[in-house]
């Protein structure tokens, strides 16, 4: 008997202290590093972006792995990497813990098609929020 699964997760952890340390100019090459560790899980990515002090991942999880390993294992690698890389001078680590969502088929449906956009309008809000304070 084979195995079925229809569940997918959104997982968003922050930089240590909330600081920002996520380049813009370098954040498709830390997305396609983390998309490696991903596919290593034997796991699909289907969505990530980040914010400059935290970051989104939207895939689903092989059954034979934890979500807490599958977190730490992306958190471990790619810390490491940031820090060696030397895209991201500022980067101290990931802060502690991480959020977890689930999603339905459906509901993934829904995301994927939406995803893209509200990301995007969160980028363009805080922007604009910060532009805003910066006014003053």
């Amino acid at each position: 008997m084979s195995t079925y699964k229809q569940i997918f997760y959104q997982v968003v952890f922050g930089t240590k202290y909330r600081e920002a340390t996520i380049a813009e100019t370098h954040e498709n090459e830390l997305y396609k590093y983390i998309w490696g560790i991903i596919t290593s899980h034997k796991c699909k990515l289907y969505r990530i972006n980040s914010m400059p002090d935290h970051i989104h991942i939207f895939s689903d999880l092989h059954p034979a792995t934890s979500l807490s390993n599958y977190v730490k294992d992306i958190k471990v690698a790619s810390s490491i990497w940031m820090k060696e890389c030397g895209k991201f001078p500022l980067f101290r680590g990931w802060q502690d813990g991480y959020g977890a969502f689930t999603y339905t088929i459906i509901e993934k449906k829904a995301f994927m098609m939406n995803t893209s956009g509200y990301l995007l309008k969160i980028k363009l809000n805080l922007m604009k929020d910060i532009y805003c304070e910066d006014l003053g």
